[in-house]
């Protein structure tokens, strides 16, 4: 997490306090999740880049020293569990190594998934 415990208001000002390499993570992430949910809105939330989908948080994301934290984790079908079980961290957290290729495929599912999780709420 980025020293100082800023206050955040955008995306932009989260991603920028990182170094340039996480950065390109951080952005690409961005965009996956976009790409996977067009109509979903950015915000910030907990200090946190946050995607909300029809009134409902659809997916969190941040950078630690070492990993990227995705958040929450859906619980999906058991090919889709098989997939995220390298990446498990506590409390429904998804955690990529920094030092490791993003598994981008991955994010996307994550987001397919918390939509279909959000809309089987609203019903």
């Amino acid at each position: 997490m980025p020293a100082a415990k800023k206050q955040f208001k955008t995306i932009d000002q989260y991603i920028k306090t990182f170094p340039v390499d996480v950065q390109r993570i951080l952005e690409r992430i961005r965009q996956t999740i976009r790409k996977a949910a067009p109509g979903a809105v950015e915000t910030i939330s907990y200090q946190m880049p946050t995607f909300n989908l029809d009134g409902r948080y659809l997916v969190y994301f941040s950078a630690w020293k070492n990993h990227i934290g995705v958040y929450p984790v859906p619980a999906g079908d058991e090919a889709f569990q098989q997939k995220v079980a390298p990446y498990k961290g506590a409390k429904a957290t998804i955690r990529f190594p920094i030092n490791e290729p993003i598994p981008y495929d991955l994010v996307k599912q994550i987001v397919k998934f918390r939509m279909k999780e959000n809309q089987q709420k609203k019903k």
